[in-house]
């Protein structure tokens, strides 16, 4: 895809909509220096240095959304405590759309703080609990994505397994959809195993594909297409859920595409620096999914999401892009 072409599809983002469902978060980063280890405990001392906030999770699949299109509308559960409000104001501040999520009294909002020293993570603590699927969540979240849908032009269901997706929300959301005509994506978590039929493009990573498709994956090749074991996997999940796509991404190895009926698309990865592959994942299915929406075909917006991944791994954090980011990718790479 050459940069005239890139540019278009660019232009046609900026008056695009996308719904995000999925399980949201905060994620918390505190960055620091290791100059002494513990004399209570075998522990590198972090002595802190700055500390800084993001939204994580489906919400940070909406913040890389936002730099390219006109709006996006965000739907998930949120605890009453403070750390609800901490992340709708991070959202606010970003102009992505706060409506839609449900607040719920019986978990706390979940959250994520990494303590990173020299560029590396020294340790995670995660605030949640999972209490399941809750009725009157499930229902609330419904009638909110139901008034949200027809004016948006596509759907991307986030899951982390964390309980906020389950099969009737998932069912509820493909329903409406289809009645509505709007392009729908997910990005799957094997220990959440839900039946996935009626949405459009499924995005799992290698091991994820591996782990839903039930077989052991005894390492990558070099080459994704001579990969016979990644192309059985890929070849199962789009017939068992009757998809009309198929990504995975494959870290070092770039992204592979599957569509019904098509020679399967291999994407080497784009990425020249990888500081942080955190949130890689969220950037991949926001990308792809804009760039169909935008009128791009499968290929194209295989390779608009492998570009842009490419460029977040370079950096730290939670981490996105925005539009020149990804047009000097393009650019750099000669395409």
């Amino acid at each position: 895809m050459n940069l005239s072409r890139l540019q278009h599809l660019l232009e046609s983002a900026r008056s695009r909509r996308i719904l995000v469902v999925g399980d949201v978060m905060l994620d918390e980063f505190v960055w620091g220096r290791v100059s002494r280890i513990s004399p209570e405990a075998p522990v590198p001392v972090v002595e802190v240095q700055a500390e800084s906030s993001y939204p994580g999770g489906a919400a940070n699949v909406a913040r890389n959304l936002r730099p390219f299109c006109a709006g996006v509308e965000l739907c998930g559960s949120v605890g009453e405590d403070s750390y609800a409000g901490k992340l709708r104001g991070l959202l606010a501040s970003e102009r992505i759309e706060t409506n839609a999520l449900v607040a719920f009294g019986g978990a706390p909002t979940i959250v994520k703080t990494r303590i990173v020293a020299r560029q590396q993570q020294v340790v995670r603590v995660d605030r949640e609990r999972n209490p399941g699927p809750v009725k009157e969540v499930t229902s609330r979240a419904s009638e909110l994505i139901a008034g949200l849908m027809p004016s948006v032009d596509g759907v991307i269901i986030e899951d982390y397994g964390k309980g906020f997706v389950c099969q009737e929300l998932k069912d509820e959301v493909c329903r409406l959809a289809r009645s509505n005509g709007k392009f729908l994506t997910a990005d799957p978590n094997p220990g959440n195993p839900l039946d996935w039929s009626g949405v459009d493009l499924l995005k799992p990573n290698r091991s994820e594909a591996f782990a839903m498709a039930g077989r052991k994956d005894h390492g990558a090749l070099d080459d994704p297409l001579s990969d016979t074991a990644l192309l059985e996997v890929g070849k199962y999940l789009l017939e068992k859920w009757q998809l009309k796509g198929l990504l995975i991404t494959l870290g070092e190895h770039g992204m592979i595409l599957f569509g019904t009926d098509e020679v399967p698309y291999h994407t080497p990865t784009r990425a020249r620096e990888v500081f942080d592959v955190s949130g890689a994942g969220d950037t991949a299915i926001a990308l792809f999914t804009l760039a169909v929406c935008s009128g791009a075909n499968a290929q194209e917006a295989a390779e608009i999401s492998n570009h842009a991944s490419g460029v977040v791994v370079a950096k730290l954090g939670t981490a996105t892009l925005e539009a020149n980011e990804l047009v000097a990718s393009f650019d750099q790479d000669g395409r």
